[in-house]
């Protein structure tokens, strides 16, 4: 029950992810909030579901605001909303840029902006999905390469900016993550050397609990045997 007693946001909360962070949240003692785009069912021990468009600042700091407000304070976030294009630069659209863009590094920013004063005196946790595509760029992955590279940019940038107020921000970077929808992508992939959604929540976890107070800008990679 480490986290007793912790409000813990988790954007994209109703995704593969994100079911699997907060509902092991949830058995860790928090208190525990998905936000999504869409309404939905939450994982087990969910305490509620905000719907709200991250890509809009007003709207999420009202979300975030409106969380607090009803649980007296926010003590970390998780942010996973996101998403991922396969395209070559040859063929593909420049506006993928910006949808990428506009899915991983602006949502991370306008949920942990909004979330800034909303944490305790005592500090606070925000960890964001970077990818470990993000170090290197490959095939096809050009624009959401670019965005990731952005996430993990921004929680430097970020971690420096509070480590005063003792607010930690770090990230993962998980490879292949193993859901449903890669899968459908990749059938004839072997599945086994991806990253099991709970063992990434495992890692994320660490670093939303008092054992991680030490760890502040740190960009994690979680590559499964990829």
């Amino acid at each position: 029950m480490e986290l007793k007693d912790k409000v813990v946001v988790v954007t994209g909360g109703l995704g593969s992810l994100g079911r699997a962070v907060t509902e092991e949240a949830a058995k860790r003692g928090a208190t525990v909030v998905a936000v999504d785009v869409v309404d939905g069912q939450p994982a087990a021990g969910v305490e509620s579901v905000v719907t709200a468009d991250l890509g809009d600042a007003e709207a999420t700091a009202a979300a975030m605001a409106g969380i607090a407000a009803k649980h007296g304070r926010i003590d970390a976030l998780v942010n996973i909303a996101g998403g991922f294009v396969w395209e070559t630069i040859t063929d593909g659209s420049i506006d993928s840029f910006d949808r990428m863009y506009q899915m991983n590094v602006r949502t991370a920013v306008n949920a942990s902006k909004g979330t800034l004063a909303h944490f305790p005196e005592s500090g606070g946790r925000i960890v964001s999905i970077s990818a470990i595509g993000s170090l290197k760029g490959e095939f096809g992955n050009a624009a959401y390469s670019a965005s990731k590279a952005g996430v993990s940019r921004f929680t430097e940038s970020l971690a420096v900016e509070l480590k005063e107020r003792n607010i930690t921000v770090n990230a993962v970077m998980p490879s292949i993550i193993d859901t449903k929808p890669n899968r459908d992508a990749m059938p004839d992939a072997d599945y086994s050397a991806w990253v099991a959604p709970e063992k990434l929540a495992e890692v994320i976890l660490f670093l939303v609990s008092d054992r991680a107070e030490a760890v502040t800008g740190a960009l994690i990679p979680v590559t499964g045997r990829v």
